[in-house]
């Protein structure tokens, strides 16, 4: 009976063997589920003529990603997220209101060694990331805050550990140039750099 087990469990085995380890070819489709944290680098600049400097806080939110491939190991990726949402602060002023935004992303991406357990990628695009919801309190309570939509650059890397056939477990890494100019009642006070870094962690599911 254990003979026949084995046999039984070695066959089934097979097909699971022969599969690639998550190889990424042409025409296939994957999808990312996770979380990420917004970092926003320690100086994003200072208003009125540099004498109000801001520094916007880190938030994480739950992410997902689309990623077509183009090519074998050559994927463009489309990221989303529900929407971040960030404390400002004033050095002098402290927290003086907060702003969401939604960063959708393109990409263009390459996977290195997509057949084996452990498999890096790179990639480079583009960001747009649109603001919305600006509150404002403590010293600007009942003034109107806006801050404009960003388009910039933005760098991908990560490493996708297989877990299955079809699955995989992603960290990663990127880095967004956002810049958004800031209004306050009308009046332009000027440009807030918040260029984050966005640390995560995925699953990673092929279709």
């Amino acid at each position: 009976m254990t003979r026949n087990l084995l046999n039984t469990t070695l066959l089934l085995a097979l097909p699971l063997l022969a599969c690639p380890a998550l190889a990424q070819s042409r025409g296939e489709l994957t999808l990312a589920l996770g979380a990420h944290q917004v970092a926003p680098k320690s100086d994003n600049g200072a208003l009125a003529g540099g004498t109000l400097p801001v520094e916007v806080d880190k938030n994480i939110r739950p992410t997902f990603a689309l990623e077509y491939f183009v090519a074998d190991n050559l994927g463009v990726e489309v990221l989303a997220a529900l929407p971040f949402e960030h404390d400002i602060q004033i050095r002098g002023l402290g927290n003086i209101g907060s702003t969401k935004h939604l960063p959708p992303t393109l990409t263009l991406q390459y996977h290195f060694n997509s057949q084996g357990t452990v498999s890096p990628f790179v990639g480079a695009g583009l960001n747009y990331t649109t603001f919305f919801s600006e509150d404002t309190r403590g010293a600007l309570a009942g003034s109107k805050l806006k801050l404009d939509d960003s388009w910039g650059l933005a760098a991908h890397a990560g490493l996708d550990f297989r877990l299955s056939p079809r699955g995989a477990l992603r960290v990663d890494v990127r880095w967004i140039d956002i810049d958004s100019t800031v209004h306050l009642d009308g009046a332009r006070l000027g440009t807030v750099h918040i260029d984050p870094w966005v640390y995560g962690a995925a699953y990673v599911l092929k279709f």
